[in-house]
């Protein structure tokens, strides 16, 4: 495949255009579905999970997180930070709650990470706001036994620069023990001259500064302890597959604990959906993960 820089607009567009490579629907129909999914998943979350709604983070008014508990929280509970997609300017909190329908039921608390998203907010500011979401929550809840982070496209690239934080610079430090990051963008280079960055705006500089690929030393020197899974869809654009593939060979290269998921018939959108079902692949690695640290917590001396 051509480099993106040989590529043509018309052709950069379409390989940034998930929604072109669904082998399940039609462009327009596939976004609008995958909006409803999630809507209707977070509904259900809403149904069996005590729900703490519009807990701030921050002063600002999209500064806030909705936080989906067990009923009966054991003191020791394990928390999944989900930060959503929608290329950093479509969707929101309120379709982000469908993880806890899996996960609450085994004693997993879950959150959603409200941000402001383009064009309120510019990437310096999400990247902000999620990482002070993070703090924040660990601060709150400070019986946690380890923190999970899960973000899906736009959300897999801000879970990305999570991991890459300084927290000295911060009141906590987040024990993240594994970060699941579904269909992401690691560079943003490429994005500049596509209609994603309209509304972003982003100039080299900003777009250089927040890329995951930039920054693997950093990432390595703040999240070495933790357990990365870089998943992508089958029917990922090629070019989707690629910064997949590449920001997992970086990161296993530089000896962080990292495996490549491809996931078989999936597309860009229903690889996330799908983690409203127990027995999906990817909420079976997530359980799994989970799991592991929480048998090797009791092992400590």
């Amino acid at each position: 495949m051509a480099h993106w820089k040989e590529m043509k607009k018309e052709e950069l567009e379409k390989q940034y255009s998930p929604s072109q490579w669904s082998h399940r629907m039609a462009a327009d129909v596939v976004v609008q579905a995958h909006a409803a999914s999630l809507r209707e998943g977070t509904d259900r979350a809403r149904a069996v999970a005590q729900t703490f709604l519009n807990v701030p983070y921050g002063e600002g008014e999209g500064e806030k997180l909705d936080i989906y508990v067990p009923p009966s929280p054991s003191l020791d509970l394990p928390l999944v930070i989900y930060i959503h997609g929608g290329y950093w300017q479509f969707l929101s909190k309120e379709e982000s709650g469908f993880l806890a329908v899996p996960l609450v039921p085994k004693g997993i608390a879950v959150v959603a990470v409200g941000y402001d998203t383009a064009p309120k907010g510019d990437m310096d500011l999400m990247v902000s706001q999620v990482r002070r979401s993070v703090a924040s929550v660990v601060q709150q809840y400070s019986h946690i036994s380890g923190v999970y982070l899960c973000g899906h496209s736009a959300g897999a690239h801000l879970a990305a620069m999570v991991l890459c934080t300084d927290w000295s610079q911060y009141s906590t430090t987040p024990n993240i023990k594994g970060a699941f990051l579904v269909s992401g963008v690691y560079d943003l280079v490429p994005l500049m001259s596509t209609y994603v960055n309209d509304p972003l705006k982003m100039t080299e500089d900003v777009a250089l500064r927040n890329s995951p690929m930039q920054l693997v030393p950093q990432l390595k020197q703040f999240s070495s302890g933790c357990e990365i899974v870089v998943a992508v869809a089958q029917h990922d654009s090629p070019e989707f597959r690629k910064q997949s593939l590449e920001f997992f060979q970086a990161l296993e290269s530089s000896g962080l604990k990292v495996i490549f998921d491809d996931v078989p018939n999936t597309d860009h959108f229903n690889i996330i959906e799908q983690l409203v079902n127990e027995e999906y692949h990817l909420t079976q690695l997530l359980l799994k993960t989970i799991e592991r640290n929480a048998a090797s917590r009791t092992q400590e001396p």
